[in-house]
């Protein structure tokens, strides 16, 4: 009997899924399967919200061995887990092993590479939400994973000075050291006097879990916002964060995290299926009511 040829992606069937705490409103199973079903793929994506289940970060290598065992292609995988999951996988990606944050876990051929998307989606929305802005002296506030690979953005983009402030001092610290082993001596550097560095800054990136469902309020105090500061906001449920109200209300040109979740979302599912999705349809349907 002849052999058969392997399936294509359009024939094939994913499943797929996201790690998350918390993540109960996401929107990422309907972007993921709103999109393949137009590209006429056969994908089902389910969140895992490991809160709901009453599990923590001790809980991620028995559950991600268990996603492998259930067959699944692909996970996005986000707070509090995009730095726990490296030392688990098989592989990782350049980008990914740079950034020292995964967001994007594939299962193929037995093993399981760790990928990152969230910083050219973060990049991308960013060029065409804020193109122009002055980028002379960046704040972030949030060195975990979501700040990793945003941090990794922001250098790649073209600031000059980026200053980061975490809860966590030692933290921000490293990942400034890290930063400037790739992009060189000077450009990012840890600030404790969150209000100081502000009141130098021609823009705020805000990548800490504050203002997410679950986690109400301001990263700044609303004193810093001014009308030259643009803000960029990395959350996107809500869509329209605390942060974000004040900021528009100050004068600020803002930036919210629905674009940085669409994009990041398409690339991951290139990674999952080997299919290209359509960017803009994607981007439509997300801002449609409803």
């Amino acid at each position: 009997m002849a052999e058969q040829p392997a399936p294509s992606p359009r024939t094939k069937s994913f499943l797929c899924g996201l790690f998350g705490a918390g993540i109960g409103g996401t929107r990422s199973p309907a972007m993921h399967e709103a999109e393949a079903a137009a590209l006429g793929l056969t994908y089902v994506y389910r969140p895992i919200d490991f809160a709901a289940l009453g599990r923590g970060v001790a809980d991620l290598p028995r559950m991600l061995a268990e996603a492998a065992a259930f067959g699944f292609d692909g996970l996005n995988v986000t707070h509090p887990f995009k730095q726990a999951v490296i030392p688990l996988l098989d592989a990782v990606s350049d980008d990914a092993r740079g950034i020292g944050a995964v967001n994007t876990v594939v299962f193929r051929d037995g093993r399981t590479t760790g990928h990152n998307t969230d910083w050219w989606g973060f990049a991308e929305n960013f060029r065409r939400g804020l193109p122009g802005v002055a980028m002379d002296h960046v704040v972030q506030v949030g060195a975990g994973g979501a700040g990793a690979a945003v941090a990794h953005a922001i250098l790649t983009l073209g600031a000059r000075d980026l200053a980061l402030h975490d809860i966590d001092a030692t933290r921000a610290a490293a990942l400034a050291a890290n930063l400037n082993a790739h992009f060189g001596a000077g450009r990012a550097r840890a600030a404790t006097d969150l209000v100081a560095a502000l009141a130098q800054a021609d823009g705020l990136v805000q990548a800490s879990p504050v203002g997410m469902q679950g986690h109400p309020g301001m990263p700044v105090p609303e004193a810093a916002l001014r009308p030259a500061l643009w803000v960029a906001e990395v959350i996107y449920f809500p869509l329209e964060t605390e942060l974000l109200r004040r900021a528009r209300a100050a004068g600020c040109r803002t930036l919210d995290g629905g674009g940085m979740a669409v994009l990041q979302a398409a690339e991951a599912m290139r990674l999952f299926t080997g299919v290209t999705p359509d960017i803009d349809r994607m981007l439509r349907r997300f801002a449609a009511p409803g």
